[in-house]
């Protein structure tokens, strides 16, 4: 029964360094942010990783426990180096060298491969120019006897490359390349290391004020009066993003360094902001965005209209929506997951080698519709918990999907409990015309709609349709999920034991 269990461990490692891909394949990656209400334990994000086939991480803060819970695991991780170190850095190899042997040491090669170091994040010129050069070069010192080298870089803003469009006219700040671009490209290209670049098509099409096209930003066909032409290079652009590689290409070789691979070390879309000053930022534009990045990544490589022969490898800003973060309200749901695993949208990544487990092709969900009379839905919901005889346990007081305590919350939950009872048959989500179809997962916080429970036997982690994977979720959000309603980790551990071994039990009896 132990091997069992172990195998369920060593398949889901095996499957992961293998999805890693090898040589110079474009991948995906993931970043991880801090300000997250509830964030994981590194055990449990490791699982969650894990369930979702996640195998690029991108940390903006790396902590050691989290590098030891990814032991062994295959996943890459790009590390990184907050702002606040950079002082430090500057003025002493020593405070590098402390820093890597408390980070990098003691986990690269042998048990976390390390993708690359990020110093710092968007840096500010007028406060982290100049000790930003000087951290690199430390940290570089630091990690010189490594083999095989770590390559390191610095996440450029895009705003760094003026006049982008056309792509072919694009050039770095010339008030900034004497003293620090060219500098920094020279150390990129002395060590063949990539040029990092923060890379929005959401804040260009919002600060072109309509001259972009949504579909253009969103990866969407375009008809050909809408492809932008560069016109000393007579190249097609249908999307911005390509538009926006190319035009930091074009910004390299006008210095002449054309050799320098790019890397993107943060994209993505939000899915809630304002709505008088950020109305793009939505949940379909935000699963809009991401699925056809991913897409364009790792489904497509065709790199793109200067440089075909290259797709750059991306890391989507970001994992989860870090609810505590200041500022616009869009600042705080770029997250792919809430921060207990929920997706807060169904990707849809169909053909994508299986990189996150949330493609959500063929799911559907039945909620309240949009403007519905309170009472014709309040008769629904009457109706659906009553004689339609849907499981509406979940929306009673004290329960996870009580709240939001109002008629379109819980009448959403109960049309979603008939219609995926009913097997979402034609008219089971009609109710007198008070409900709709949707793609969109419904589930929020601690509350989990029954057509999320259903797909692929899913857990409140993600989706996997491997037994292996769905016995690891099992134990992880039972533990999670028993701790707060306050049961004690003795008795949880108890029926944890028995969960697992009824679940490698039927998995044997399953193969035999």
């Amino acid at each position: 029964m132990v091997s069992t269990v172990l195998l369920f461990l060593h398949l889901l490692t095996t499957a992961s360094a293998a999805a890693s891909g090898g040589g110079d394949a474009p991948y995906v990656g993931v970043v991880i942010g801090e300000d997250v209400s509830g964030l994981f334990s590194p055990a449990e994000l490791v699982r969650f990783l894990f369930s979702q086939r996640i195998t690029h991480l991108r940390l903006s803060n790396p902590k050691p426990s989290l590098l030891e819970a990814l032991n062994g695991t295959g996943i890459s991780v790009l590390l990184g180096i907050p702002n606040s170190l950079l002082l430090a850095f500057a003025s002493s190899t020593a405070a590098a060298s402390a820093w890597a042997s408390r980070v990098v040491l003691p986990f690269h090669p042998s048990s976390v491969p390390i993708s690359a170091v990020a110093v710092g994040d968007d840096f500010s010129p007028s406060s982290s120019n100049s000790v930003l050069l000087p951290a690199i070069r430390s940290l570089s010192s630091a990690l010189s006897p490594l083999r095989p080298k770590i390559p390191i870089s610095t996440p450029l803003p895009f705003s760094i490359i003026l006049n982008p469009f056309p792509p072919s006219q694009a050039f770095f700040n010339q008030s900034l390349t004497p003293n620090f671009i060219l500098p920094l490209l020279d150390f990129l290209s002395s060590n063949n290391f990539p040029l990092m670049l923060n890379l929005y098509p959401y804040y260009s099409f919002m600060r072109s004020r309509g001259v972009i096209p949504l579909d253009s930003a969103l990866f969407k066909p375009l008809s050909p009066s809408k492809e932008e032409v560069d016109p000393n290079t007579l190249l097609h652009y249908t999307n911005l993003f390509d538009a926006m590689v190319d035009a930091a290409h074009c910004a390299l070789r006008s210095l002449n360094f054309s050799q320098i691979p790019l890397l993107v070390t943060e994209t993505g879309w939000p899915s809630v902001g304002d709505p008088k000053t950020e109305p793009f930022a939505t949940r379909d534009n935000a699963d809009t965005y991401n699925s056809n990045l991913i897409k364009h990544v790792v489904v497509d490589r065709a790199g793109t209209p200067l440089v075909p022969e290259h797709t750059p490898s991306v890391y989507i800003y970001e994992l989860f929506n870090e609810d505590k973060k200041p500022g616009p309200e869009s600042e705080r749901h770029w997250g792919l997951f809430y921060g207990n695993g929920t997706p807060v949208y169904l990707l849809h990544v169909a053909g994508s080698g299986g990189f996150l487990a949330n493609d959500s092709t063929n799911r559907t969900f039945c909620v309240a519709a949009e403007g519905a009379d309170r009472k014709a839905l309040q008769a629904a919901l009457d109706w659906a918990c009553g004689p339609g005889r849907a499981n509406c346990s979940e929306i009673q007081p004290g329960e996870d999907c009580y709240d939001p305590n109002n008629v379109k919350s819980h009448a959403s939950y109960a049309f979603d409990s008939y219609y995926q009872q009913e097997g979402k048959v034609v008219g089971s989500c009609y109710f007198q015309g008070v409900a709709m179809v949707t793609t969109t997962d419904p589930s929020h916080d601690e509350c989990i709609f029954p057509g999320s429970k259903q797909t692929s036997n899913i857990t409140k982690t993600g989706r996997n349709s491997t037994q292996s994977s769905s016995a690891e979720e099992m134990w992880f959000w039972a533990l999670r999920r028993g701790i707060k309603k306050g049961q004690s980790k003795h008795f949880f551990m108890v029926n944890l034991i028995l969960v697992m071994v009824v679940t490698a039990s039927s998995i044997s009896l399953l193969d035999s």
